[in-house]
């Protein structure tokens, strides 16, 4: 009885272990086992690569029946857990099995105990989103390369998805009068060449366009027997394919894919097909800003031809009625020659303004250091400001276009002088964020003060409603906000800042 009564906690002991979902091994100090329960053993028999029963491995030392873990970091952890009296918590792969374990060992003045808990699925989780972190980081490097143009992007993104999805092909096809184009081509040499032309039809990515949708296929001949009928796969031989449509305009340009000669044993990843969507939609994009820009420049072209044209063919005639009327103001005196001369002074500015509208809203690339108040004073000198007053005493220097900024002054000192009466006070100063220019006139009414800045806006009867709209497209160029408020005197301050949360671009105290 004394014998069941001193064996039955051991074996309450023992039930306990095995329900835990760990493997547990208890060793003594000669590195013998005294206990492994059911996952235990299965553990140390896996290693060992022989079937034991828990009696078999009672008693044997663990470096006996596992002599290959004798030379890695589960000995060193062990002895050490043992040598300090302090408790092991480690990872560790363990080569023969494939496997990596979070290991905890506790010691005690007879033994070790250590609990093995299999994490090779968390671990390489871990691994596969450390992996994707670093290829988007990858990605996101190349399309945000601008010394990089978009070819050699989209071949930068053609490189990392073929590394990624283990093919040796990868193209960005374009989609044009039912001819499928190859625009950007990541593959081996003497095979598919950039600007080959092939029939939509023959591909597998007439599925892709059709449907808007990508098409994932391991083996094409299993997967999608109608299609292993086109040439793509009687001739060519490709054998799987994951393709990707890419949209501009909201129209199917093309096709972002890769694909191989050899079908695969195993599926295409999620993550795989994620990537070769993410990165068709960045084409897409990039090809939407590009199609813009090029329409853009091709308008701003236009437009500039057209204002030259303009101007030249309106300034000719307009030459020739000043002389002439010149000529007849010295013949004849009459109170129709000022009406005539003030009409051919606004048809100047006019003209002027048509030029100015049709260039300045082009960014400004090249900047130079200018005094705030050197600037403001040049322009004053190129503005009819009659008994006007100018203060602008402010020593700090603004990295700008020159003749861009001179322009903003003599816009807003025209409209100061037209709004503001004979005799306004304009001043020009520096705020911490910006600068400013500010009359001691009627005002903006509160009202008016978010469209005052749109084309077209004025309240002078002879005015042009250009000028201040031409104020913010150069503050635009800048990559300046522009903005209107109450002056200190009650007149209009216009007040110009950097468009970011930073320190405002360029302007340095001298």
């Amino acid at each position: 009885m004394e014998r069941d009564e001193d064996v039955a906690p051991m074996e309450d002991f023992g039930a306990i272990l095995d329900r835990v979902t760990d493997a547990f091994v208890g060793l003594d100090r000669n590195w013998q086992f005294t206990y492994l329960n059911e996952r235990g053993k299965t553990a140390v028999c896996e290693a060992a690569g022989t079937e034991y029963t828990v009696e078999e491995l009672r008693g044997q030392s663990i470096w006996d029946v596992v002599p290959e873990a004798a030379d890695t970091d589960f000995y060193d952890e062990y002895h050490r857990a043992m040598e300090t009296q302090s408790t092991r918590t480690f990872k560790e792969y363990y080569g023969p099995l494939s496997t990596w374990f979070e290991v905890r060992a506790y010691p005690s003045d007879t033994g070790l105990s250590v609990f093995l808990r299999d994490v090779t699925e968390q671990h390489e989780q871990r691994q596969e989103l450390k992996h994707r972190e670093t290829v988007l980081r990858e990605v996101y490097g190349v399309i945000s390369d601008q010394s990089l143009d978009f070819e050699a992007r989209v071949e930068g993104l053609l490189a990392i998805g073929t590394r990624e999805l283990g093919t040796e092909y990868g193209t960005l096809s374009r989609i044009r009068d039912g001819e499928y184009v190859f625009e950007v081509v990541k593959a081996p040499e003497g095979t598919v060449q950039e600007g080959e032309r092939v029939d939509i039809e023959e591909t597998h990515c007439e599925r892709v366009v059709a449907e808007e949708e990508a098409l994932v296929a391991e083996d094409i001949g299993a997967d999608y027997p109608d299609l292993a009928e086109n040439a793509g796969f009687t001739e060519w031989g490709i054998a799987c394919y994951v393709g990707s449509p890419v949209i501009v305009d909201g129209e199917v340009y093309g096709t972002f894919c890769f694909y191989d000669t050899d079908s695969r044993d195993g599926s295409f990843s999620e993550w795989a097909v994620t990537l070769t969507e993410l990165m068709g939609r960045w084409v897409g994009a990039a090809l939407e800003r590009r199609i813009t820009e090029e329409r853009l420049e091709t308008q701003n072209e236009r437009l500039e031809r057209f204002a030259t044209l303009v101007s030249h063919d309106l300034r000719n005639p307009l030459s020739v009625a000043a002389t002439r009327l010149e000529l007849l103001e010295e013949e004849h005196e009459s109170e129709h020659t000022a009406a005539i001369r003030g009409a051919h002074k606004r048809m100047e500015t006019l003209i002027s303004d048509i030029l100015t509208m049709a260039r300045v809203g082009e960014s400004v690339e090249d900047v130079t250091e200018v005094s705030l108040a050197a600037a403001a004073h040049e322009a004053w000198e190129t503005v009819p400001t009659g008994d006007a007053t100018l203060e602008a005493e402010s020593r700090v220097s603004i990295e700008a276009d020159a003749q861009r900024l001179r322009q903003l002054f003599e816009n807003l000192f025209r409209n100061a002088v037209e709004h503001g009466g004979p005799d306004v006070t304009v001043t020009v100063g520096h705020t911490g964020d910006g600068f400013y220019v500010a009359d001691d006139g009627p005002g903006i009414p509160e009202s008016e003060r978010d469209t005052v800045f749109e084309f077209g806006y004025s309240t002078a009867e002879d005015g042009t409603g250009v000028g201040l709209s031409l104020v913010a497209e150069i503050a635009a160029a800048h990559g300046w906000t522009a903005r209107v408020t109450e002056g200190t005197d009650s007149g209009a301050r216009f007040e110009f800042e950097a468009a970011s949360d930073t320190a405002p671009r360029g302007v340095t105290n001298e």
